[in-house]
């Protein structure tokens, strides 16, 4: 289990991913809670052991650092979902079990208003927003062409809401994307002078121009129904005028 501490030297942090990396034995590294400080450590990491021997990395938030980052140097697998400390839904926890057993996952839910029907399949990316795009043009940059898009955050102001997603979109992170995953967009605030539409609109506003489907309302992010999803495996959405569709199975 990892715990993130801005206490530590950097260089104590990356001897103990390095000596954990060495333990054959270890399956997986679910990370505690936070992980911010991983932006700063992650070019000093060496990973080739890492390489030779695959463990998944568990969590979420800042942790989309290591995922971006992994699958774009490594195209590893990874999984997103709820920290250690975070498992109190039932949903959240079955679907790591099954993740981690190797079995399929998959979300059924009503479509949401503002969701864009249609089908699609890609490898799927992503995780917190305002990561993905603080790592843009970096070596932890995710290639978005071809694949699906998950995005969440929270306690963002809605105006800055709109600036990351024109960031994304002059990025270049939302044209060739095959399909948009849109989790939870949690405690999201408002300026005194109101910004005049909610998260999910601000959004569907940035993607309209786009015809690929978009699912809104998917249970995963700083939230208590957290589902796992897969980043780097095949992913399958299905989305018409009553039913959100997603499913995905690991490789590994």
């Amino acid at each position: 289990m990892i715990t993130s501490s801005m206490q530590q030297p950097i260089k104590n942090v990356c001897r103990i991913f390095r000596e954990l990396w060495m333990i054959k034995k270890l399956k997986l590294f679910f990370v505690r809670g936070g992980g911010y400080g991983l932006i700063r450590i992650i070019d000093k990491l060496d990973f080739s052991r890492f390489q030779k021997n695959p463990k998944w990395i568990i969590g979420f938030s800042d942790v989309t650092v290591l995922h971006s980052h992994i699958h774009a140097n490594f195209g590893i697998e990874t999984i997103h979902a709820t920290m250690a400390a975070g498992f109190m839904d039932s949903h959240s926890s079955e679907s790591l079990r099954n993740a981690l057993f190797g079995e399929s996952l998959s979300c059924n839910i009503d479509t949401h208003i503002l969701s864009r029907t249609g089908n699609a399949k890609g490898v799927l990316v992503g995780g917190n927003l305002a990561i993905l795009c603080s790592l843009i043009g970096s070596g932890s940059d995710i290639d978005t062409s071809g694949k699906i898009l998950f995005i969440e955050d929270i306690g963002e102001y809605l105006f800055r809401l709109d600036r990351m997603m024109w960031q994304l979109k002059r990025a270049g992170k939302l044209e060739n994307i095959t399909g948009l995953i849109v989790g939870g967009m949690t405690d999201m605030k408002d300026n005194d002078d109101p910004f005049g539409k909610a998260a999910y609109e601000i959004i569907s506003e940035a993607v309209k121009e786009y015809g690929y489907p978009v699912y809104f309302g998917f249970p995963a992010g700083h939230q208590t129904d957290n589902r796992v999803i897969i980043f780097g495996s095949m992913t399958n959405l299905s989305i018409n005028a009553t039913t959100s569709n997603f499913e995905q199975r690991t490789s590994n």
